[in-house]
């Protein structure tokens, strides 16, 4: 399930909001996309694989509902294990 969109890594494309099949972000004006239904989030992983800044961040083990920080996912490297880089995407 979509958890995080880090604000230190976006660059403005609103890629995760056009390739998301169940339409879970919405647009700001000038920030990055709310996660706004994130209930309807079916961890596809479509808008970690698209994002070209690795911006965001979808936990695989959502039914454990953990609190996640954008620091400590760095710190472990579980960012760099994410479904983009683990399908060789960013090669």
């Amino acid at each position: 399930m979509i958890e995080i969109i880090s604000a230190s890594k976006y660059i403005q494309c609103n890629m995760c909001v056009s390739v998301c099949p169940t339409n879970v972000f919405d647009k700001t004006v000038n920030g990055i996309p709310v996660i706004a239904r994130k209930s309807d989030c079916q961890t596809c992983f479509m808008c970690e694989l698209y994002c070209p800044t690795d911006a965001l961040f979808l936990d695989p083990h959502a039914e454990l509902h953990r609190q996640l920080d954008e620091d400590e996912l760095e710190k472990t490297n579980a960012w760099r294990l994410s479904g983009r880089h683990r399908l060789g995407w960013n090669e």
